[in-house]
């Protein structure tokens, strides 16, 4: 039993590992701490890795646990011993659930964000400007989200268009009503940095 709880403890962990890069964006706007959002885009190149470990521990555990136990070879009224809920299918089924809304955290990431709200906003044709950066260390859609966010709380920005594919933003705006040092200062907010 002490085995399936190191593969419990392994998948838990993996499983997180392999979206922290998208995770960490969401928990540091609903902390206020943006500016840790990029922190841990290194794990990026390693999530398809960790989304093996994740699926073989997994199964494994599942294995373990769905296998037929050795009967004892005594024939005399012996007792079994009663499994605790670390122990259950419950537990594991509780685990394997939390890990799979981990893993795939990316692909809804973007519920946790504000919704937008357009106004009308009286903008100088005159004085309108475009911005292209690139940016690094964006992994995930949830990365050109919270840049987007970032950006769009600033006066004058007419649209901001991320990607984190192509790393890269480009942004229309207002010079009368914000500047590009603002625009900068937004970006680096969120922790990602403008190359």
């Amino acid at each position: 039993m002490k085995n399936n709880y190191k593969l419990i403890l392994t998948s838990v962990v993996t499983g997180i590992a392999s979206s922290l890069c998208c995770i960490v964006p969401i928990l540091a706007l609903i902390s206020g701490t943006t500016g840790i959002a990029a922190s841990f885009s290194w794990l990026e190149p390693f999530r398809p890795y960790l989304l093996w470990i994740t699926i073989v521990v997994l199964s494994y555990a599942w294995y373990q646990k769905l296998k037929k136990p050795k009967l004892p070879d005594c024939t005399c009224d012996c007792k079994t011993k009663k499994t605790t809920f670390l122990q259950s299918k419950t537990f594991l089924a509780i685990l394997t659930i939390f890990v799979l809304l981990t893993t795939t955290f990316p692909y809804y990431a973007n519920t946790f964000y504000p919704k937008e709200t357009t106004s009308a906003v009286q903008i100088n044709k005159q004085k309108l400007d475009s911005l292209h950066f690139n940016i690094e260390g964006m992994t995930c859609k949830s990365c050109e989200i919270h840049i987007n966010h970032a950006v769009k709380k600033l006066k004058g920005i007419v649209s901001v268009e991320t990607s984190y594919k192509k790393q890269t933003t480009n942004i229309i705006f207002d010079q009368s009503k914000t500047t590009e040092k603002q625009i900068k200062e937004a970006i680096k907010t969120t922790g990602y940095k403008i190359k």
